[in-house]
């Protein structure tokens, strides 16, 4: 690609003969339909190469047949000229990158966050409650996965459908606003733990790997059964692991049995190595899956 100055660029001849033929990559292939959006100049460039391809011609031999099938008063009559489309206006950065962070940030989901780390404060030093932490870290792995599912699909966003259409969609935007909702939630609840006492619950940072894996492992699996279904399941096994043993524990002892449970669940080299290796595999999972993103609908 060719550039004008710091802020235009131009497509090389290389760049829009490949995207003729069909030989450029995909990740390529879609920042040169981006582009192409906005620069007229690239767009013509690009309509006369695809013209002078296989598929052009003989969209031009089909042309010329259903011509010479017109009456004669068609056929005589002159070409309208197709007027160069101006530059679409772009919207400001700041709404583009609130755009980007997805409804969930946008919406209910922040303030739900906030109501978490802040409720947490109060039982522990307002209530009287000892081993907040240990509830907390129960938590703190769900709420990013609640997160991307409000975050994307047709339920959260009412462009949905022309967005998934567009180079910016599909897993790009999926993987974006996860990112989002992670860099939001994971520096707030893991200072938040670290404010409560331990009470022999695991680190407050433990639970850190565990929300990667699950999300990363909500975004695979929703390619399969949708972003709803996969939170679902995802946050149903995760809460169910740790809570298994709460419900027999005797009388006062509820907060005891669970830290013992996050413990086996988070502490150590063995439990953070699992979490890690889950997390490598669902994004193993994810990048052979990407093309699911591509489709419609996805639920």
């Amino acid at each position: 690609m060719t550039r004008g100055n710091a802020r235009v660029w131009h497509a090389c001849d290389d760049l829009v003969a490949r995207y003729a033929d069909g030989s450029l990559p995909e990740p390529d292939a879609w920042s040169l339909e981006k582009h192409l959006e906005g620069c007229a100049e690239c767009a013509v460039r690009v309509s006369r190469a695809v013209r002078g391809t296989a598929p052009g011609t003989l969209l031009a031999e089909v042309r010329e047949a259903v011509l010479e099938a017109a009456p004669p008063a068609a056929r005589t009559l002159a070409p309208v000229p197709v007027p160069v489309p101006a530059p679409v206006p772009q919207p400001p950065r700041a709404a583009r990158l609130l755009w980007a962070a997805g409804p969930a940030v946008r919406g209910a989901w922040l303030p739900a966050v906030l109501l978490v780390a802040l409720g947490a404060m109060a039982l522990e030093f307002g209530g009287g409650f000892h081993g907040t932490r240990a509830l907390l870290l129960a938590i703190a792995p769900v709420v990013p996965v609640a997160g991307v599912a409000l975050s994307y699909g047709p339920h959260a966003d009412p462009l949905y459908e022309v967005v998934a259409a567009t180079p910016a969609g599909g897993l790009r935007l999926a993987l974006t606003r996860t990112a989002v909702v992670l860099a939001v939630c994971l520096p707030l609840l893991t200072l938040t733990g670290l404010l409560l006492p331990a009470s022999g619950a695991p680190a407050a940072a433990a639970w850190l790997l565990p929300g990667l894996a699950l999300s990363l492992a909500t975004l695979a699996l929703a390619s399969f059964t949708g972003c709803r279904s996969a939170a679902g399941a995802t946050a149903g096994g995760w809460l169910c692991a740790v809570l298994a043993p709460v419900p027999a524990a005797p009388g006062g002892e509820a907060t005891q049995r669970l830290a013992e449970q996050l413990s086996r669940c988070l502490d150590g080299a063995g439990a953070q190595g699992a979490w890690a290796v889950a997390a490598a595999l669902s994004a193993a999972l994810l990048a052979a899956r990407r093309p699911a993103y591509d489709r419609l609908p996805r639920r």
